[in-house]
């Protein structure tokens, strides 16, 4: 399978990346290269990696992100995670790396979203 990549604007100067697929040795690249490209158009408030439909991560996809990571914090932009997979969410967990992306829960279909406090 292959990865597909949406970025889109969201309010507040939040800017999401959104991958679909598999983030694997051969499309790893991808990810780090779609938040250089973020950076380098503009300096969003926030970068939103939402992993909802990521379907299989390895450690070269994580070390990506990793490296995302640490591209927008030298550039001043927070990244966070949004609604990882099970699948997503469970690797980070065994890494240890759920607490630098924001410790997001994992994303449950057909679950409600969680309320969001004003001032949040």
């Amino acid at each position: 399978m292959s990865l597909s990549i949406v970025k889109a604007v969201l309010p507040g100067s939040v800017m999401e990346i959104s991958p679909r697929g598999e983030i694997d040795v051969d499309t790893a690249y991808e990810v780090r290269e779609a938040v250089a490209e973020v950076l380098a158009k503009g300096r969003p408030r926030r970068i939103e990696l939402n992993m909802r439909l990521v379907t299989f991560i390895d450690s070269v996809g994580i070390s990506a992100m990793v490296a995302g990571f640490q591209t927008a914090e030298v550039s001043g932009v927070k990244l966070v995670m949004t609604e990882p997979s099970r699948f997503v969410h469970r690797q980070l967990w065994v890494a240890g790396l759920l607490g630098l992306f924001g410790a997001p829960e994992p994303y449950i279909e057909g679950a409600a979203a969680p309320e969001v406090l004003p001032g949040a």
